[in-house]
């Protein structure tokens, strides 16, 4: 058995990396070759906290596992991200434990990898300007990720909490863009291509701010009750997202299929458009749509990469079990 700890993850596993397992295990579940098991979600009564489990077979990459872990609001306090989670590999062949790999960085970089992929797959090819919606621990990670998507120019941002902006404005000089904090009218205004990533429970952008062939990357409602956008975009939008039913149930698109505003047919899965069953985009002035809810089986792709590279670069640990 391997175990794979959080600091050699971030030592082998990379940006690059976690788009190529992402994108292939989109691929994979539209084609057929690997689904995901039901989500437990469950409030635990103490600390506030959310824990759970996400759990799928990739038949085609033959990953077999379980991520367990939630989300502890306290912990920033106390010097810890939020987010902790672990992930256990099993062999398909025989079920025996393969590997247990740290979570919390391999969450981030695959929660900015679902991104985007969406914008290799859905955003015009001349976006110029990039807009943030959330300034949090894992914005930075969307950022650095979208980044490489485009030919960005510039970075517009809005945060419940303007005095975080700052952090995500370092993060984008880094990269050679240049960074406004504005307002969420101005962002949608100027966005070509928006990534929300939030834990809010209200629409933090409307319709009717969102200008023609904007691309939204709605990555942050991952729960009932929670929300990002105006129902009325779903209307407006081409929608995508990696799985349609968790989408409809926990994902942004709750809200409007409660609504009546749309149904679950007009709703396409991401792996569509990568494996060419869907066209994706089809117009310069088309809004397009990933409701990003975060599935089981990314997580099992991005650990599965790190555990490979962690043990072929002998730097992972190995375990009797």
């Amino acid at each position: 058995m391997l175990i794979v700890s959080e600091e050699t993850c971030k030592e082998v596993i990379g940006r690059s990396d976690a788009f190529k397992a992402v994108e292939s295990v989109f691929a994979a579940m539209s084609s057929g070759d690997a689904y995901n098991f039901p989500v437990i979600r469950e409030a635990i009564g103490h600390a506030d906290a959310l824990y759970g489990f996400k759990s799928g077979f990739d038949k085609a990459g033959m990953v077999l596992g379980v991520k367990s872990g939630g989300y502890w609001p306290g912990n920033m306090a106390k010097g810890l991200t939020n987010h902790q989670s672990a992930v256990l590999l099993f062999d398909p062949d025989t079920g025996r434990l393969e590997a247990v790999v740290g979570g919390n960085y391999l969450t981030a970089v695959r929660t900015a990898a679902s991104s985007a992929v969406s914008i290799a797959h859905l955003a015009r090819k001349d976006s110029k300007v990039l807009g943030m919606v959330g300034a949090g621990h894992q914005a930075g990670f969307q950022l650095r990720a979208a980044a490489e998507q485009r030919n960005f120019e510039k970075v517009v941002a809005w945060n419940f909490h303007p005095d975080m902006l700052p952090g995500l404005g370092k993060v984008a000089e880094e990269i050679g863009l240049s960074f406004e904090a504005v307002s969420q009218e101005q962002l949608g205004a100027e966005a070509d291509v928006i990534v929300s990533i939030t834990s809010a429970h209200e629409p933090l952008m409307m319709k009717d701010w969102v200008k023609p062939g904007t691309h939204i990357a709605c990555m942050g409602t991952d729960t009932a009750g929670k929300q990002e956008l105006d129902p009325a975009l779903m209307v407006a939008a081409t929608v995508f997202t990696d799985e349609v039913a968790q989408s409809i149930t926990i994902g942004e698109t709750q809200h409007a299929i409660a609504a009546g505003l749309i149904k679950e047919s007009d709703i396409t899965p991401l792996g569509d458009v990568i494996i060419k069953k869907h066209a994706g985009r089809t117009a310069d002035d088309e809004i397009t749509l990933f409701d990003g809810t975060g599935v089981g089986l990314q997580d099992l792709a991005v650990a599965s990469a790190a555990a490979k590279l962690a043990q072929k670069q002998g730097k992972a640990i190995e375990a009797e079990f």
